[in-house]
């Protein structure tokens, strides 16, 4: 298994508030994807990429006007990630940022000792009887067996779909999982709603977890770092960073 990398140089045209980064991000990276006749008509339910949010991080939580920052995009398809890297750099039109630059990565797969979440990590539960949609938390549910499974379904859903050939998955990925955050880690994002604007808040986790050494544990564990761990990889939701042996 391969992943492929995408290291962008972004100039922003604005000031962006930390709160509406990944908003201003993953609208970006949808108009490019969706410019390309390819993609226009594909069933792309099940994301085959995330990224990450701008760096270097600021101090007041705002990106500044006029400086550059870098960005991230993994992907599991390199056709994809080739077909980005042009329609990023051509889409001159956004009113928030310009990208310079995009380096692309091959990544082989190695074996991942930690994984850490740069991004919340978001994972949905049944509606509350007022039809809100309700995620995991440490405060609401507390129950990390839950949580597990939920990585486990969501990873193994994207393996038998972009890996028809590997086995069946019994086991969890995790060996151990340890949340990082005190408080809620929060993606938030803007949409029309009954020709209104709405801003709607997801709501998540950051981790670190040691993944079990088996060989399909680690296939899981690597995917991740090219389709995000847990749910809203195009909003920005669970984008990882691996460290080896």
């Amino acid at each position: 298994m391969k992943i492929f990398e995408l290291k962008c140089k972004a100039y922003l045209k604005t000031n962006i508030e930390l709160k509406n980064s990944f908003d201003v991000l993953s609208k970006y990276l949808n108009y490019s994807i969706y410019q390309n006749e390819i993609y226009k008509n594909k069933d792309t339910s099940i994301k085959n990429y995330c990224f990450g949010n701008f760096y270097p991080t600021e101090s007041d939580k705002i990106y500044k006007k006029n400086n550059v920052y870098e960005f991230v995009i993994r992907s599991i398809d390199e056709e994809f990630i080739d077909e980005l890297e042009i329609a990023i750099i051509e889409n001159m039109n956004n009113g928030f940022l310009l990208v310079l630059s995009a380096i692309k990565k091959e990544i082989d797969q190695f074996f991942i000792r930690e994984l850490y979440t740069a991004t919340p990590v978001i994972v949905s539960e049944k509606k509350d009887d007022t039809g809100r949609q309700i995620y995991w938390s440490l405060d609401y549910n507390g129950d990390i067996e839950i949580l597990q499974n939920q990585l486990q379904k969501n990873l193994e859903k994207k393996l038998k779909l972009f890996f028809p050939e590997n086995k069946a998955i019994i086991d969890n990925f995790i060996d151990e999982i340890e949340i990082k955050n005190l408080k809620p880690q929060s993606i938030y994002f803007k949409t029309i709603k009954n020709q209104k604007e709405k801003l709607v808040r997801l709501i998540g986790n950051k981790f670190k977890i040691v993944p079990k050494k088996d060989d399909l544990s680690q296939k899981l564990a690597f995917l991740s770092l090219g389709v995000g761990l847990g749910e809203k990889s195009s909003f920005g939701g669970g984008f990882c960073l691996g460290r080896g042996a």
